[in-house]
């Protein structure tokens, strides 16, 4: 069982418990007003992935707590991190002193944890009126993209992000995927899988968070313009290459809405098993895949009949087994 030290830090009421508790903690977006300001360091193990346990240090942002961080438990605190998760508020009325305590942690973590790798998260981006948006958060990852090169700092991701909305599982999907060691390997299997499938897409979730840690996609699909759907006249050759008119956020938009009904179940004394979508262009199939993931299918072929797709999500069980991380 390996254990990685996560640091999530950022101005006090920025936002960081409540993206925590919604990830981590199963709760719903609007149940995180009843949260209170964390205080010092609370200490969080996480586990993931049933054998990855993400040890998070969720830090208090207030003033006083920063002079101890940066003086006081200085090596305590930066020391041996894996990941570095820092939270700006869209809406903070300090961006001067943001900044300042910003560039003060980029410069303890390059002297104390140099092979950490470090993301950034705008938060609280639902403040900002859509058509401002991407303008707004443009502009401030140029300000942070600033502040890293005075500090030494040359690599990092920068996400917008809001509790209400899909960006937050996006953000945290491809920070977790950063601590699976062998996802090259995991990716290559789901790729075959999928051409085995004939499925147009297959994403896998993590079982308890939902998050996306992998997904696959056919080299060739289907043209959307298409209406071909009588199995009796489907030229099962007929594929062209996929053209770009999926939505970018599709698997965490599944994410957050998969996680509250299965939460949802778990009210109702129900468990949460899987389902299928259907409709005139395509099927969706979401089933819980190995100890520790669910997988979804995406099949736009008419002539792949039902149980052929269950067999196969059956049948790779034992496989993936094998791939999904044991670290």
């Amino acid at each position: 069982m390996a254990k990685k030290k996560v640091l999530l830090m950022g101005k006090a009421h920025s936002g960081k418990t409540s993206m925590r508790s919604i990830i981590f903690a199963n709760f719903l977006a609007r149940d995180t007003t009843r949260l209170s300001p964390t205080l010092d360091v609370e200490h969080h193990h996480v586990r993931f992935l049933g054998d990855l346990v993400l040890n998070l240090w969720d830090c208090g942002g207030q003033d006083a707590f920063y002079e101890s961080y940066f003086e006081r438990d200085r090596e305590t605190i930066f020391r041996s991190v894996e990941l570095l998760i820092y939270v700006f508020d869209i809406e903070s009325e300090t961006p001067v002193k943001d900044f300042d305590h910003f560039c003060g942690v980029l410069e303890a973590i390059e002297e104390n944890s140099p092979d950490a790798r470090i993301f950034v998260l705008v938060h609280k981006m639902d403040l900002v009126a859509v058509e401002d948006r991407e303008a707004i958060l443009q502009e401030r990852k140029q300000l942070i993209e600033e502040s890293c090169k005075n500090c030494g700092v040359e690599h990092f991701q920068c996400f917008g992000t809001s509790i209400w909305d899909e960006t937050l599982y996006k953000a945290w999907s491809e920070i977790v995927t950063n601590l699976i060691p062998n996802l090259s390997l995991l990716e290559t299997h789901l790729n075959n899988f999928c051409r085995i499938c004939d499925a147009d897409e297959v994403v896998l979730f993590e079982r308890a968070t939902f998050l996306v840690i992998a997904h696959a996609q056919s080299e060739d699909a289907v043209s959307p313009d298409d209406d071909t759907t009588d199995p009796t006249t489907w030229d099962e050759h007929k594929h062209i290459h996929r053209t770009p008119h999926f939505d970018a956020h599709r698997f965490e938009k599944i994410s957050n809405i998969v996680k509250q009904f299965k939460l949802s179940c778990g009210k109702a004394q129900s468990q949460f098993q899987g389902m299928e979508v259907r409709n005139s262009r395509f099927a969706a199939y979401i089933d819980a895949f190995t100890a520790n993931t669910y997988i979804m299918v995406i099949v736009s072929n008419p002539m792949v009949q039902t149980q052929a797709t269950i067999l196969n999500i059956q049948n790779a069980r034992n496989l993936f087994e094998k791939f999904i991380p044991r670290i």
